[in-house]
Protein backbone atom coordinates (compact mmCIF):
# COMPACT_ATOMS: atom_id res chain seq x y z
CA UNK A 1 0.00 0.00 0.00
CA UNK A 2 2.76 1.91 0.38
CA UNK A 3 2.99 3.00 -3.56
CA UNK A 4 -0.40 3.66 -3.35
CA UNK A 5 0.28 6.08 -0.65
CA UNK A 6 2.63 7.76 -2.38
CA UNK A 7 0.95 7.69 -5.68
CA UNK A 8 -1.94 9.58 -4.29
CA UNK A 9 -0.10 12.37 -2.36
CA UNK A 10 1.62 13.56 -6.37
CA UNK A 11 -1.16 15.33 -8.36
CA UNK A 12 -0.13 14.16 -11.55
CA UNK A 13 -0.78 10.23 -10.31
CA UNK A 14 -3.62 11.03 -8.03
CA UNK A 15 -5.33 12.49 -11.65
CA UNK A 16 -3.99 9.68 -13.12
CA UNK A 17 -5.84 7.40 -10.38
CA UNK A 18 -8.92 8.85 -10.52
CA UNK A 19 -9.52 8.51 -14.46
CA UNK A 20 -8.70 5.43 -14.29
CA UNK A 21 -11.56 4.83 -11.57
CA UNK A 22 -13.93 6.64 -13.63
CA UNK A 23 -13.27 4.67 -16.79
CA UNK A 24 -13.24 1.33 -14.65
CA UNK A 25 -17.06 2.84 -13.07
CA UNK A 26 -18.27 3.75 -17.07
CA UNK A 27 -17.34 -0.13 -17.68
CA UNK A 28 -19.28 -1.26 -14.77
CA UNK A 29 -22.54 0.69 -15.31
CA UNK A 30 -22.73 -0.04 -18.93
CA UNK A 31 -22.06 -4.02 -18.10
CA UNK A 32 -25.52 -3.37 -16.81
CA UNK A 33 -27.62 -2.46 -19.15
CA UNK A 34 -29.36 -4.43 -21.22
CA UNK A 35 -29.14 -4.81 -25.19
CA UNK A 36 -32.59 -3.22 -26.72
CA UNK A 37 -34.87 -6.43 -27.30
CA UNK A 38 -33.76 -8.30 -24.38
CA UNK A 39 -36.08 -9.51 -22.08
CA UNK A 40 -34.12 -8.79 -18.91
CA UNK A 41 -36.31 -9.87 -16.00
CA UNK A 42 -36.48 -13.15 -18.29
CA UNK A 43 -32.36 -13.51 -17.48
CA UNK A 44 -32.50 -12.66 -14.47
CA UNK A 45 -35.08 -15.24 -13.50
CA UNK A 46 -33.05 -17.76 -15.62
CA UNK A 47 -29.35 -17.07 -14.51
CA UNK A 48 -30.45 -18.27 -11.08
CA UNK A 49 -31.26 -21.46 -11.85
CA UNK A 50 -28.25 -21.93 -14.43
CA UNK A 51 -26.55 -25.25 -14.72
CA UNK A 52 -23.61 -26.95 -16.64
CA UNK A 53 -24.88 -25.85 -19.76
CA UNK A 54 -23.49 -22.14 -20.10
CA UNK A 55 -19.81 -24.33 -19.10
CA UNK A 56 -19.12 -23.06 -22.50
CA UNK A 57 -18.95 -19.12 -22.05
CA UNK A 58 -17.97 -19.25 -18.63
CA UNK A 59 -14.52 -17.88 -19.79
CA UNK A 60 -16.15 -15.10 -21.98
CA UNK A 61 -18.60 -14.76 -19.34
CA UNK A 62 -15.79 -14.58 -16.76
CA UNK A 63 -13.68 -11.61 -19.01
CA UNK A 64 -17.44 -9.68 -19.78
CA UNK A 65 -17.48 -9.71 -15.65
CA UNK A 66 -21.32 -11.32 -16.34
CA UNK A 67 -22.05 -9.08 -18.56
CA UNK A 68 -22.19 -12.13 -21.72
CA UNK A 69 -25.16 -14.09 -19.50
CA UNK A 70 -26.97 -10.70 -19.29
CA UNK A 71 -26.95 -9.94 -22.62
CA UNK A 72 -25.73 -6.00 -21.83
CA UNK A 73 -24.09 -3.65 -24.49
CA UNK A 74 -20.83 -4.82 -23.09
CA UNK A 75 -21.79 -8.20 -23.67
CA UNK A 76 -18.80 -9.47 -25.81
CA UNK A 77 -16.52 -7.61 -23.26
CA UNK A 78 -12.61 -7.55 -24.66
CA UNK A 79 -12.03 -11.32 -25.23
CA UNK A 80 -12.18 -9.96 -29.26
CA UNK A 81 -9.46 -7.58 -28.78
CA UNK A 82 -7.45 -10.26 -26.11
CA UNK A 83 -8.02 -12.67 -29.21
CA UNK A 84 -6.59 -10.39 -31.77
CA UNK A 85 -3.42 -9.23 -29.73
CA UNK A 86 -3.09 -12.71 -29.56
CA UNK A 87 -3.26 -13.87 -33.34
CA UNK A 88 -1.19 -10.92 -34.64
CA UNK A 89 1.48 -11.85 -31.87
CA UNK A 90 1.29 -15.20 -33.54
CA UNK A 91 1.01 -14.02 -37.20
CA UNK A 92 4.67 -12.34 -36.36
CA UNK A 93 6.05 -15.95 -37.21
CA UNK A 94 4.38 -16.68 -39.78
CA UNK A 95 3.93 -13.44 -42.16
CA UNK A 96 7.30 -12.12 -42.73
CA UNK A 97 5.43 -8.22 -42.99
CA UNK A 98 4.54 -8.52 -39.56
CA UNK A 99 7.68 -9.90 -38.26
CA UNK A 100 9.69 -6.65 -40.19
CA UNK A 101 7.20 -4.28 -38.22
CA UNK A 102 7.91 -5.90 -34.96
CA UNK A 103 11.77 -4.76 -35.56
CA UNK A 104 10.94 -1.31 -36.17
CA UNK A 105 10.16 0.04 -33.21
CA UNK A 106 7.18 2.68 -32.49
CA UNK A 107 6.12 3.05 -35.76
CA UNK A 108 5.95 -0.52 -36.36
CA UNK A 109 4.03 -0.83 -32.79
CA UNK A 110 1.69 2.09 -34.04
CA UNK A 111 1.01 -0.24 -37.52
CA UNK A 112 0.27 -3.57 -35.80
CA UNK A 113 -2.07 -1.95 -33.11
CA UNK A 114 -4.37 -0.85 -36.07
CA UNK A 115 -3.81 -3.75 -37.42
CA UNK A 116 -5.32 -5.69 -34.06
CA UNK A 117 -8.23 -2.76 -33.86
CA UNK A 118 -9.30 -4.06 -37.13
CA UNK A 119 -9.20 -7.52 -36.52
CA UNK A 120 -10.71 -6.74 -33.01
CA UNK A 121 -13.45 -4.92 -35.32
CA UNK A 122 -14.22 -8.20 -37.20
CA UNK A 123 -13.86 -10.99 -34.10
CA UNK A 124 -16.37 -8.28 -32.25
CA UNK A 125 -18.99 -8.61 -34.98
CA UNK A 126 -18.66 -12.96 -35.16
CA UNK A 127 -18.63 -12.74 -31.76
CA UNK A 128 -21.91 -10.89 -31.04
CA UNK A 129 -23.37 -12.20 -34.55
CA UNK A 130 -23.18 -15.68 -32.99
CA UNK A 131 -24.63 -14.99 -29.33
CA UNK A 132 -27.19 -12.98 -30.93
CA UNK A 133 -27.84 -16.01 -33.31
CA UNK A 134 -27.87 -18.29 -30.23
CA UNK A 135 -30.32 -16.46 -28.29
CA UNK A 136 -32.96 -15.93 -30.85
CA UNK A 137 -32.89 -19.59 -31.34
CA UNK A 138 -33.25 -20.03 -27.44
CA UNK A 139 -29.81 -22.09 -27.25
CA UNK A 140 -28.09 -19.40 -25.04
CA UNK A 141 -29.25 -19.83 -21.20
CA UNK A 142 -30.47 -23.49 -22.13
CA UNK A 143 -32.52 -25.57 -24.51
CA UNK A 144 -36.08 -23.36 -25.30
CA UNK A 145 -34.97 -20.36 -23.12
CA UNK A 146 -36.52 -17.37 -24.32
CA UNK A 147 -34.26 -14.38 -23.49
CA UNK A 148 -35.42 -11.84 -26.52
CA UNK A 149 -38.90 -10.12 -26.47
CA UNK A 150 -41.45 -11.24 -28.71
CA UNK A 151 -41.38 -9.83 -32.01
CA UNK A 152 -37.98 -9.30 -32.52
CA UNK A 153 -37.42 -9.70 -36.05
CA UNK A 154 -34.82 -9.66 -38.56
CA UNK A 155 -33.92 -5.55 -37.91
CA UNK A 156 -34.33 -5.83 -34.53
CA UNK A 157 -31.32 -8.42 -34.24
CA UNK A 158 -28.84 -6.25 -36.52
CA UNK A 159 -29.64 -3.63 -34.15
CA UNK A 160 -28.57 -5.94 -31.20
CA UNK A 161 -25.61 -6.76 -33.53
CA UNK A 162 -24.61 -3.83 -33.87
CA UNK A 163 -25.09 -2.62 -30.65
CA UNK A 164 -23.00 -5.19 -29.00
CA UNK A 165 -20.36 -4.80 -31.57
CA UNK A 166 -20.00 -1.24 -30.95
CA UNK A 167 -19.71 -1.72 -27.15
CA UNK A 168 -16.46 -4.26 -27.66
CA UNK A 169 -15.25 -1.17 -29.98
CA UNK A 170 -15.93 1.33 -26.74
CA UNK A 171 -14.06 -1.09 -24.43
CA UNK A 172 -10.98 -1.13 -26.42
CA UNK A 173 -10.98 2.36 -27.02
CA UNK A 174 -11.74 2.68 -22.93
CA UNK A 175 -9.27 0.59 -21.94
CA UNK A 176 -6.43 2.60 -24.08
CA UNK A 177 -7.47 5.90 -22.49
CA UNK A 178 -6.26 4.34 -19.25
CA UNK A 179 -3.50 2.48 -20.90
CA UNK A 180 -2.66 6.26 -22.08
CA UNK A 181 -3.82 8.94 -19.68
CA UNK A 182 -4.31 6.77 -17.01
CA UNK A 183 -2.18 4.34 -14.30
CA UNK A 184 -1.60 2.15 -17.78
CA UNK A 185 -2.60 -1.79 -18.35
CA UNK A 186 -5.96 -0.64 -19.37
CA UNK A 187 -7.63 -4.11 -20.36
CA UNK A 188 -5.87 -5.73 -17.51
CA UNK A 189 -7.65 -3.56 -15.41
CA UNK A 190 -10.85 -3.78 -17.04
CA UNK A 191 -10.42 -7.66 -16.75
CA UNK A 192 -9.46 -6.95 -12.94
CA UNK A 193 -12.59 -5.18 -12.73
CA UNK A 194 -14.69 -7.64 -14.12
CA UNK A 195 -14.29 -10.55 -12.03
CA UNK A 196 -13.46 -8.27 -8.66
CA UNK A 197 -16.83 -7.13 -8.38
CA UNK A 198 -18.47 -10.63 -9.04
CA UNK A 199 -16.41 -12.05 -5.74
CA UNK A 200 -18.64 -11.04 -3.08
CA UNK A 201 -21.76 -12.67 -4.33
CA UNK A 202 -20.43 -15.38 -5.46
CA UNK A 203 -18.83 -16.16 -1.63
CA UNK A 204 -22.36 -15.58 -0.72
CA UNK A 205 -23.23 -18.33 -3.30
CA UNK A 206 -20.92 -20.84 -2.15
CA UNK A 207 -21.73 -20.12 1.83
CA UNK A 208 -25.96 -20.76 1.08
CA UNK A 209 -24.95 -23.78 -1.43
CA UNK A 210 -22.35 -25.84 0.50
CA UNK A 211 -22.14 -24.39 4.32
CA UNK A 212 -20.17 -22.21 6.30
CA UNK A 213 -17.32 -24.92 6.85
CA UNK A 214 -17.20 -25.74 2.65
CA UNK A 215 -17.12 -21.85 2.97
CA UNK A 216 -14.29 -21.59 5.31
CA UNK A 217 -12.18 -23.92 3.79
CA UNK A 218 -12.45 -22.50 0.36
CA UNK A 219 -11.52 -18.94 2.06
CA UNK A 220 -8.68 -20.85 3.16
CA UNK A 221 -7.74 -22.16 0.42
CA UNK A 222 -7.63 -19.16 -2.01
CA UNK A 223 -5.48 -17.50 0.41
CA UNK A 224 -3.37 -20.17 0.09
CA UNK A 225 -3.44 -20.22 -3.53
CA UNK A 226 -2.96 -16.24 -3.68
CA UNK A 227 0.49 -16.92 -1.81
CA UNK A 228 1.28 -19.34 -4.34
CA UNK A 229 0.29 -17.46 -7.01
CA UNK A 230 2.77 -14.58 -6.04
CA UNK A 231 5.69 -16.52 -5.20
CA UNK A 232 5.10 -18.56 -8.99
CA UNK A 233 4.91 -14.98 -10.31
CA UNK A 234 7.34 -13.20 -9.38
CA UNK A 235 9.83 -16.44 -9.60
CA UNK A 236 12.21 -15.85 -11.82
CA UNK A 237 15.73 -17.54 -12.96
CA UNK A 238 18.58 -15.43 -13.23
CA UNK A 239 21.10 -16.45 -15.50
CA UNK A 240 24.77 -14.51 -14.84
CA UNK A 241 25.63 -12.48 -18.14
CA UNK A 242 29.10 -10.49 -18.02
CA UNK A 243 30.06 -8.23 -20.84
CA UNK A 244 33.68 -8.01 -21.95
CA UNK A 245 35.75 -4.65 -21.91
CA UNK A 246 35.66 -2.68 -25.18
CA UNK A 247 37.67 0.78 -25.54
CA UNK A 248 35.28 3.32 -27.48
CA UNK A 249 38.53 6.66 -27.93
CA UNK A 250 40.19 7.27 -24.88
CA UNK A 251 36.83 5.93 -22.99
CA UNK A 252 36.81 2.01 -21.44
CA UNK A 253 33.46 0.26 -21.65
CA UNK A 254 32.30 -2.88 -20.33
CA UNK A 255 33.76 -5.37 -18.20
CA UNK A 256 30.66 -5.05 -16.28
CA UNK A 257 28.04 -8.12 -14.52
CA UNK A 258 24.64 -8.69 -15.22
CA UNK A 259 22.18 -11.19 -15.18
CA UNK A 260 19.28 -12.39 -17.52
CA UNK A 261 16.16 -12.82 -16.00
CA UNK A 262 13.62 -15.88 -17.17
CA UNK A 263 9.90 -15.90 -15.60
CA UNK A 264 8.67 -19.15 -14.41
CA UNK A 265 5.88 -18.71 -15.65
CA UNK A 266 6.95 -16.89 -19.14
CA UNK A 267 3.77 -17.50 -20.80
CA UNK A 268 1.23 -16.00 -18.38
CA UNK A 269 -2.57 -16.89 -18.50
CA UNK A 270 -2.61 -17.33 -22.25
CA UNK A 271 -2.04 -20.78 -22.81
CA UNK A 272 -5.40 -20.98 -20.72
CA UNK A 273 -7.46 -18.70 -22.08
CA UNK A 274 -6.15 -20.98 -25.73
CA UNK A 275 -7.25 -24.01 -24.18
CA UNK A 276 -10.74 -22.69 -22.84
CA UNK A 277 -11.68 -21.12 -26.00
CA UNK A 278 -10.62 -24.79 -28.10
CA UNK A 279 -13.09 -26.76 -25.96
CA UNK A 280 -15.55 -24.50 -26.72
CA UNK A 281 -15.51 -24.47 -30.15
CA UNK A 282 -16.96 -28.10 -30.39
CA UNK A 283 -19.74 -27.01 -28.41
CA UNK A 284 -20.79 -23.80 -29.99
CA UNK A 285 -20.64 -25.36 -33.72
CA UNK A 286 -22.61 -28.05 -32.07
CA UNK A 287 -25.34 -26.19 -30.77
CA UNK A 288 -25.82 -24.29 -33.82
CA UNK A 289 -25.70 -27.69 -36.12
CA UNK A 290 -28.52 -28.95 -33.81
CA UNK A 291 -30.63 -25.57 -33.20
CA UNK A 292 -30.96 -25.55 -37.07
CA UNK A 293 -31.88 -29.24 -37.44
CA UNK A 294 -34.21 -29.45 -33.96
CA UNK A 295 -35.35 -33.36 -35.28
CA UNK A 296 -32.18 -34.94 -34.98
CA UNK A 297 -30.93 -32.35 -31.73
CA UNK A 298 -31.87 -35.15 -29.82
CA UNK A 299 -30.67 -37.80 -30.83
CA UNK A 300 -28.06 -40.25 -29.12
CA UNK A 301 -25.76 -40.47 -31.63
CA UNK A 302 -21.97 -41.66 -30.95
CA UNK A 303 -20.93 -37.55 -31.09
CA UNK A 304 -23.10 -36.32 -28.13
CA UNK A 305 -22.75 -39.72 -26.45
CA UNK A 306 -18.68 -40.03 -26.20
CA UNK A 307 -17.67 -36.70 -26.91
CA UNK A 308 -20.47 -34.16 -26.52
CA UNK A 309 -20.86 -35.36 -22.91
CA UNK A 310 -17.11 -35.13 -22.12
CA UNK A 311 -17.36 -31.48 -23.17
CA UNK A 312 -20.18 -30.38 -21.25
CA UNK A 313 -19.31 -31.75 -17.85
CA UNK A 314 -16.03 -29.70 -16.28
CA UNK A 315 -16.39 -31.91 -13.46
CA UNK A 316 -15.71 -35.49 -15.54
CA UNK A 317 -11.87 -36.44 -15.21
CA UNK A 318 -11.58 -36.79 -19.35
CA UNK A 319 -12.64 -33.45 -18.95
CA UNK A 320 -9.62 -32.09 -16.87
CA UNK A 321 -6.93 -34.52 -18.27
CA UNK A 322 -7.66 -33.04 -21.33
CA UNK A 323 -8.28 -29.16 -20.60
CA UNK A 324 -4.61 -30.00 -18.57
CA UNK A 325 -2.85 -31.59 -21.38
CA UNK A 326 -3.95 -28.56 -23.85
CA UNK A 327 -2.73 -25.62 -21.31
CA UNK A 328 0.83 -27.44 -21.00
CA UNK A 329 1.19 -28.03 -24.96
CA UNK A 330 -0.05 -24.40 -25.38
CA UNK A 331 2.40 -23.19 -22.67
CA UNK A 332 5.08 -24.67 -24.75
CA UNK A 333 3.77 -23.50 -28.04
CA UNK A 334 3.07 -19.87 -27.17
CA UNK A 335 6.57 -19.35 -25.48
CA UNK A 336 8.43 -21.13 -28.32
CA UNK A 337 6.97 -18.38 -30.82
CA UNK A 338 7.37 -15.55 -28.15
CA UNK A 339 10.99 -16.33 -27.25
CA UNK A 340 13.79 -17.37 -29.58
CA UNK A 341 16.76 -17.98 -27.46
CA UNK A 342 19.06 -18.00 -30.77
CA UNK A 343 17.95 -13.64 -31.12
CA UNK A 344 18.43 -13.52 -27.32
CA UNK A 345 21.75 -15.16 -27.67
CA UNK A 346 22.83 -12.81 -30.96
CA UNK A 347 22.00 -9.98 -29.47
CA UNK A 348 24.54 -10.86 -26.29
CA UNK A 349 27.02 -11.54 -28.75
CA UNK A 350 26.59 -8.15 -30.52
CA UNK A 351 27.06 -6.20 -27.44
CA UNK A 352 29.67 -8.74 -26.39
CA UNK A 353 27.82 -10.46 -23.62
CA UNK A 354 28.41 -14.00 -22.71
CA UNK A 355 27.17 -16.33 -20.14
CA UNK A 356 30.17 -17.19 -17.95
CA UNK A 357 30.93 -20.98 -18.94
CA UNK A 358 29.25 -21.18 -21.90
CA UNK A 359 30.69 -20.17 -25.77
CA UNK A 360 28.97 -17.25 -27.33
CA UNK A 361 27.03 -18.04 -30.15
CA UNK A 362 24.79 -21.36 -30.78
CA UNK A 363 26.13 -23.08 -27.61
CA UNK A 364 24.24 -20.01 -25.58
CA UNK A 365 21.34 -20.14 -27.65
CA UNK A 366 20.89 -24.19 -26.49
CA UNK A 367 21.83 -23.35 -22.91
CA UNK A 368 19.02 -20.79 -22.77
CA UNK A 369 16.51 -23.21 -24.59
CA UNK A 370 17.63 -25.93 -22.52
CA UNK A 371 16.81 -23.77 -19.18
CA UNK A 372 13.52 -22.38 -21.06
CA UNK A 373 12.01 -25.95 -21.29
CA UNK A 374 13.20 -26.90 -17.87
CA UNK A 375 11.17 -23.81 -16.69
CA UNK A 376 8.38 -24.28 -19.15
CA UNK A 377 8.15 -27.53 -17.35
CA UNK A 378 7.57 -25.98 -13.87
CA UNK A 379 5.38 -23.15 -15.38
CA UNK A 380 2.92 -25.42 -17.41
CA UNK A 381 2.27 -27.81 -14.74
CA UNK A 382 1.51 -24.55 -12.06
CA UNK A 383 -0.78 -23.00 -14.58
CA UNK A 384 -2.49 -26.46 -15.53
CA UNK A 385 -3.01 -26.89 -11.72
CA UNK A 386 -4.29 -23.36 -11.24
CA UNK A 387 -6.59 -23.54 -14.02
CA UNK A 388 -8.69 -26.75 -13.07
CA UNK A 389 -8.27 -26.46 -9.70
CA UNK A 390 -12.11 -25.13 -9.73
CA UNK A 391 -12.92 -28.55 -11.80
CA UNK A 392 -11.45 -30.56 -9.19
CA UNK A 393 -13.43 -28.86 -6.71
CA UNK A 394 -16.55 -29.31 -8.46
CA UNK A 395 -15.86 -33.00 -8.67
CA UNK A 396 -15.36 -32.71 -5.44
CA UNK A 397 -19.09 -31.93 -4.17
CA UNK A 398 -18.06 -28.12 -3.55
CA UNK A 399 -20.88 -26.33 -5.52
CA UNK A 400 -22.57 -23.03 -5.38
CA UNK A 401 -26.60 -22.48 -5.26
CA UNK A 402 -27.15 -21.58 -8.31
CA UNK A 403 -25.68 -24.34 -9.99
CA UNK A 404 -27.83 -27.25 -8.87
CA UNK A 405 -24.83 -29.51 -8.27
CA UNK A 406 -23.11 -28.66 -11.32
CA UNK A 407 -22.58 -25.09 -11.14
CA UNK A 408 -18.97 -23.73 -12.33
CA UNK A 409 -16.62 -23.04 -9.33
CA UNK A 410 -16.35 -19.16 -8.90
CA UNK A 411 -13.44 -18.95 -7.37
CA UNK A 412 -11.40 -20.17 -10.28
CA UNK A 413 -7.63 -20.43 -10.23
CA UNK A 414 -7.61 -18.43 -13.69
CA UNK A 415 -10.12 -15.91 -11.87
CA UNK A 416 -7.22 -15.73 -9.10
CA UNK A 417 -4.18 -15.91 -11.38
CA UNK A 418 -5.46 -13.13 -13.58
CA UNK A 419 -6.53 -10.99 -9.92
CA UNK A 420 -3.37 -11.61 -8.65
CA UNK A 421 -1.06 -10.61 -11.99
CA UNK A 422 -2.68 -7.84 -12.42
CA UNK A 423 -2.57 -6.27 -9.03
CA UNK A 424 1.33 -7.07 -9.04
CA UNK A 425 1.42 -5.34 -12.40
CA UNK A 426 -0.01 -2.49 -11.55
CA UNK A 427 1.68 -1.70 -8.12
CA UNK A 428 4.92 -2.58 -9.79
CA UNK A 429 4.25 0.75 -12.67
CA UNK A 430 2.90 2.97 -10.03
CA UNK A 431 6.15 2.27 -8.07
CA UNK A 432 7.92 3.27 -11.20
CA UNK A 433 5.80 6.28 -11.89
CA UNK A 434 5.99 7.37 -8.32
CA UNK A 435 10.23 6.84 -9.01
CA UNK A 436 9.88 8.75 -11.69
CA UNK A 437 8.31 11.75 -10.10
CA UNK A 438 11.02 12.19 -7.39
CA UNK A 439 13.54 12.14 -9.94
CA UNK A 440 11.88 14.94 -11.83
CA UNK A 441 11.18 16.86 -8.83
CA UNK A 442 15.24 16.38 -7.72
CA UNK A 443 16.22 17.46 -11.24
CA UNK A 444 13.77 20.47 -11.31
Amino acid sequence: MSALTSAFKNADLRKKILFSLAMIILYRIGAQIPTPGVDYGAIQAQISELTDSSAMYSLINLFSGGALLQLSIFAVGIMPYITASIIVQLLTVVIPKFEQLKKEGQSGQAKMTEYTRYLTVALALLQSAGIVALADRRQLLGQGVQVLKDGTGVFGLLVMVLIMTSGAVLLMWMGELITDRGIGNGMSLLIFAGIATSLPAQGASIFSGSGGFVFAGVVVGVLILVVGVVFIEQGQRRIPVQYAKRMIGRRQYGETSTYLPLKVNQAGVIPVIFASSLLTVPILITQIIQSGNPQGAGQDNWWNQNVMSVLTDPAAWQYILLYVALIIFFSFFYVSVQYDPYDQADNMKKYGGFIPGIRPGRPTAEYLGYVMNRLLIVGSIYLAIIAALPNILINMGVQTAQAGGQGQMPFGGTAILILVSVALTTIKQLESQVMQSNYEGFLK
